[in-house]
């Protein structure tokens, strides 16, 4: 038996079981305030245990924040490819990717609190969304002539910032839903 493992315990359940409780430690206490033995004792394994599968704390919140923007980076990458020129292209992609987006922080709301709030890669995702959301707003700004006079980078910062506000305020508390969410950001920024 390996030291430090549970007597019939395979290790990707051990692996597997420890990024469930550290999610969920980090999640509700900060990164600074979760030790490993917090984590480890949460999981009902030794730190031994801990050690086979992370090199530090560092490293295990270092993977989730990886997970989170890999993730993150898929969902908005799948789906809808808007068809030239129709009007609703644009709006119609948009609404889908932020559907997809929110629909994975409902499913993944204590990762989503690491990942898009709390840890110092947050800005990073958010950059990254408002890399994509610019692209494509500027690859299909003709579509919408109120858009012509409109910065489009403060466009995307203000989308981001509307998702970032009604993601915490309304999609996680379970005042509203991803795809009424989606909608209804979508009808203010481009009715």
């Amino acid at each position: 038996m390996a030291r430090g493992r549970r007597v019939n315990s395979s290790g990707e359940k051990s692996k597997q079981l420890l990024l469930e409780k550290a999610i969920e430690q980090f999640s509700t206490y900060g990164y600074h305030q979760t030790k490993i033995s917090d984590i480890v004792k949460a999981a009902n394994l030794t730190q031994p245990t801990f050690y086979l599968y992370f090199k530090s704390k560092e490293s295990l919140f270092k993977d989730l924040n990886e997970q989170f923007q890999n993730d993150l980076g898929e969902v908005f990458s799948d789906g809808y490819t808007a068809k030239k020129n129709d009007s609703n292209g644009m709006k119609n992609h948009i609404q889908e990717n932020l559907t997809r987006i929110f629909s994975y922080f409902v499913e993944n709301p204590k990762l989503t609190k690491i990942g898009f709030y709390e840890s110092e890669q947050a800005a990073d995702v958010k950059e990254m969304l408002v890399t994509r959301l610019l692209n494509e707003i500027e690859n299909e700004q003709h579509q919408i002539n109120t858009l012509t006079h409109v910065d489009t980078r403060i466009l995307a910062d203000s989308l981001l910032g509307s998702m970032e506000r009604l993601t915490w305020t309304t999609l996680l508390t379970e005042k509203s839903n991803p795809e009424k969410l989606s909608e209804d950001i979508v009808n203010i920024y481009f009715a």
